[in-house]
């Protein structure tokens, strides 16, 4: 089952990549990268070609853990705003 957040979180990376994260005041520590992909926001322009440009995103799929479980979960980066998000998380 996905569960899709909003929430903003925390992320240290090292080499490019998420190795922690803190989410609801917990430290996960990133085990394994399962899928990386960045989106640009071009289509919007094509919608509305007045608006400002907004950059691209960037999506980290990943195994993490706050203790012995662990899940899998979908970081986001959004370039423009500079901030961290997480966006989904699989039970």
């Amino acid at each position: 089952m996905t569960r899709v957040f909003g929430d903003p979180v925390e992320v240290w990376v090292s080499d490019g990549r998420p190795v922690r994260f803190v989410w609801r005041g917990r430290l996960y520590t990133v085990r394994r990268i399962l899928e990386h992909w960045v989106t640009t926001r071009d289509w919007w322009r094509e919608q509305q070609p007045e608006a400002e440009v907004t950059g691209e995103r960037e999506f980290w799929r990943v195994e993490a853990t706050p203790d012995r479980e662990i899940g899998v979960y979908e970081l986001r980066y959004d370039a423009a705003a500079g901030d961290w998000m997480l966006s989904r998380v699989w039970d």
